[in-house]
């Protein structure tokens, strides 16, 4: 998860020649591992290979891409998460030239091999409907969430209803989501392209008044976002290829889902903007840090206490 919540000026940190660059001052004013960090990072350009998904991002110059050594460091080192949030992150796009430490979005890129989605019902959806039981058990929800050390949570509504478009096999939507007291609302806004054996997602992470900007890229990315030769949507074969046990509806249902969000972890990627980072606050992106440490801290040990307790003995457990 993000929000926006860099309501004051923030100073834009634009880098050269696709690196991360500061004036002097503005360095000296900044987190010291932060900087080395970002300073130490490899944006690469044009067309990208995605191994894992057997998939090519065809981001041209207008997107830096950071890979997954870059993206974790980018993930933990720079916006302060666990790291178990990086954890099968594949890579991390944001626009050409801008800083991890600034306010501009990210898009977190992951695949998960489902199996083939049908998109036969992908015309069928209601969902206004599913909008509906997205909120529902949203009090109960929250009332737990308080208890474990978060700001409660309020989906608004779509920033984008979902779309599917059948020539690039790619669903689009975004949510609108409320947390707290905060006044500008988080922007979640899921890129999710089908392919032979699995979904290639991309998550944009911003606020909702950077709503237009971030439209935009997602509209790019479901234009140039593409499985390779032989991983292709077309390339199916009923025969012998794991088919999903949902369609279009369920592939929202489920993007959308408190299962999946833990999973991803992008509501603690969205943690990074509930305070400015900033020259001129630079001291509350140190207390921000510490904030989240404690938040996770005491989620990672209720977990592990709770794990302890259920877990049988000489078993061994794997994290969904």
């Amino acid at each position: 998860m993000k929000v926006r919540l860099l309501g004051v000026a923030v100073a834009a940190l634009i880098g050269v020649a696709g690196s991360p660059a500061w004036a002097a001052e503005e360095e000296a004013s900044l987190p010291p591992a932060a900087v080395a960090a970002a300073k130490s990072l490899h944006p690469q350009h044009g067309k990208i290979a995605i191994a894992a998904a057997h998939a090519t991002l065809d981001l041209g110059s207008a997107y830096d891409f950071y890979g997954p050594d870059d993206a974790r460091k980018i993930i933990v080192e720079i916006w302060g998460n666990p790291p178990k949030v990086a954890e099968g992150v594949l890579g991390l796009v944001m626009p050409a030239g801008t800083s991890p430490l600034s306010d501009a979005w990210g898009a977190v890129v992951t695949y998960e091999d489902t199996g083939f989605v049908n998109d036969e019902d992908a015309g069928k959806v209601d969902y206004t409907e599913l909008l509906s039981q997205m909120r529902e058990g949203e009090d109960e929800r929250n009332e737990q969430r308080k208890a474990d050390g978060y700001s409660p949570m309020h989906l608004a509504g779509w920033a984008e209803q979902p779309k599917y478009d059948a020539g690039t096999h790619s669903v689009v939507w975004a949510q609108d989501i409320a947390f707290g007291d905060e006044k500008v609302h988080s922007l979640n806004y899921d890129v999710r392209t089908l392919g032979r054996h699995g979904v290639l997602s991309l998550n944009l992470v911003s606020s909702m008044d950077h709503l237009g900007d971030v439209r935009q890229a997602a509209t790019a990315f479901a234009d140039h976002a593409a499985f390779d030769a032989g991983s292709r949507y077309q390339d199916y074969d009923s025969s012998t290829d794991k088919t999903a046990e949902y369609g279009i509806g369920g592939l929202v249902a489920a993007g959308v889902g408190v299962a999946v969000a833990k999973k991803l972890g992008l509501l603690a990627i969205l943690l990074k903007f509930l305070k400015p980072i900033a020259v001129a606050v630079i001291a509350g992106f140190a207390v921000l840090r510490k904030k989240i440490g404690g938040l996770f801290g005491r989620r990672a040990a209720a977990e592990q206490a709770t794990a302890d307790r259920d877990e049988p003995a000489g078993s061994d457990v794997s994290d969904a």
